[in-house]
């Protein structure tokens, strides 16, 4: 390293000495909610699927002087000056993406996943053009056509679903692609533990002249790091964010395969030339170009060889999570995973999704509510709660230790007693003594990243 390097390096160092010091300075209040959190964070399970425990390294990016840049456009086109660095940073972030997924193209500035979602529907599809997702209910997401969505109600929606075994019903969604012929065909899930075949889904959808869209956002390290089939060259778009399971910051990501040079709708430009532009300017202005640092990091850090033991934990930890959950006797959907998420049929056990959630939040165990196939409750309330194993990976956990766990989530379900769908009591000795035991098993399984809590010397 270069004396020059070691003067930046020195200076980053003191910037954020004296950020952090003026705020505990200037902001006392402010400064102890954000402690608050680090500690809760310390010392809960974080064992819901949507996110992930981001390193260090990526979340630091978020506190750079980076962010007093305005930079609306794309590097060498910016339409500010001032841009020098921001350019090097969003390349190499473009770069190592396409590196990661073996892209041949990549936006790297949308705001997120859903954001990503809506910017290709808007390249490929007019309003009242029919589109075909996933239900919500069989583990799809609301920017997959719920009616809760733009895209349920600017587009005509189609919902596939599930088979009897709670897989994925290609035979299904290949007929009802030929029935209602789609412009765009989105696969991809937010709460469904199966592999996904994508050759299917492009195969249905060269069928019928349609594109497809793979939302990868749920299974985008897993796919990185080989664990599961990459779509990038079988779907027309693939979309992502970088913060449940690329552990980096926030933000999302448009990538593009083979199919990056296809001639658009139209006829007038190239289909990767046409998602540039409906990033900029028709959906987004100035990026956050301390995301994309931050992204850039994540995207550098999962290609490495700490991430590949990372990503064969999750595997095996969810494994582990669900054989738990059922040799408790409990209801998995679909019988097991084969990714992050576990999902699991509470009400089976007299006990509604929601109830499930605020009972284990308040032991130290973070989980979330979600609907189950066929669900007779509401999406306040819900049949069933959804689990993942991105934050339990990065604690170093075992599988042995996900038999703790569940036995922990057990006791406190069975000992919840329900009022109704929304409240419910549980005996404050027994809240006491699981997030004793929460807690011990987080400081035995410290996140391995992040400096272990003042509390815990």
């Amino acid at each position: 390293m270069t004396m020059q390097e070691l003067e930046t390096r020195s200076d980053l160092s003191r910037f954020v000495q004296a950020a952090v010091e003026r705020l505990q300075q200037s902001d006392p209040e402010l400064c102890r909610i954000l402690q608050d959190e680090y500690e809760r964070q310390a010392n809960s399970l974080t064992m819901v699927a949507s996110s992930s425990i981001a390193d260090p390294s990526a979340l630091i990016c978020e506190a750079m002087p980076t962010m007093n840049v305005t930079a609306e456009g794309y590097p060498g086109a910016r339409f500010h000056a001032g841009c020098k660095h921001i350019d090097e940073i969003e390349n190499l972030a473009i770069e190592r993406a396409k590196s990661a997924f073996g892209a041949r193209f990549a936006n790297v500035q949308s705001m997120s996943a859903t954001s990503a979602n809506e910017v290709v529907m808007f390249s490929v599809l007019q309003p009242g053009d029919k589109l075909l997702g996933l239900d919500l209910d069989a583990g799809g997401h609301l920017t997959h056509g719920s009616k809760a969505s733009i895209s349920g109600r600017v587009f005509d929606a189609i919902g596939y679903g599930l088979t009897k075994t709670e897989e994925i019903d290609y035979d299904g969604m290949r007929a009802l692609a030929l029935e209602h012929r789609p412009k765009l065909i989105i696969c991809g899930t937010t709460a469904y533990p199966r592999r996904i075949d994508w050759e299917r889904f492009r195969a249905v959808a060269d069928e019928i002249d349609a594109y497809l869209l793979a939302d990868i956002t749920h299974i985008a390290g897993l796919v990185v790091a080989g664990l599961h089939p990459s779509p990038i060259d079988h779907a027309h778009f693939t979309t992502t964010c970088t913060h449940k399971q690329l552990y980096g910051g926030r933000g999302g990501l448009i990538l593009m395969g083979r199919d990056f040079d296809q001639t658009s709708p139209g006829g007038t430009t190239t289909l990767s030339n046409l998602i540039q532009k409906r990033v900029f300017p028709y959906f987004q202005g100035a990026p956050n170009q301390s995301a994309i640092a931050s992204k850039a990091r994540g995207l550098a850090w999962v290609q490495g060889a700490e991430f590949k033991e990372v990503a064969q934990r999750i595997v095996s930890l969810s494994k582990a999570l669900a054989q738990a959950f059922m040799d408790k006797g409990y209801r998995v959907i679909t019988g097991g995973t084969d990714n992050h998420i576990v999902v699991v049929d509470v009400l089976a056990a007299g006990i509604t999704g929601v109830n499930a959630e605020k009972a284990l939040e308040d032991c130290g165990i973070v989980v979330n509510k979600n609907r189950i196939p066929y669900d007779v409750k509401p999406p306040a309330v819900t049949s069933g709660i959804r689990l993942g194993t991105n934050g339990l990976a990065i604690r170093k956990m075992q599988p042995s230790d996900m038999i703790e766990c569940v036995d922990l989530i057990h006791e406190v379900l069975r000992s919840l007693q329900q009022t109704t769908d929304t409240s419910y009591r549980l005996d404050p000795e027994l809240r006491a003594s699981v997030t004793r035991s929460i807690r011990a098993i987080c400081e035995r399984r410290p996140i391995s990243t992040y400096p272990a809590p003042s509390s815990w010397s």
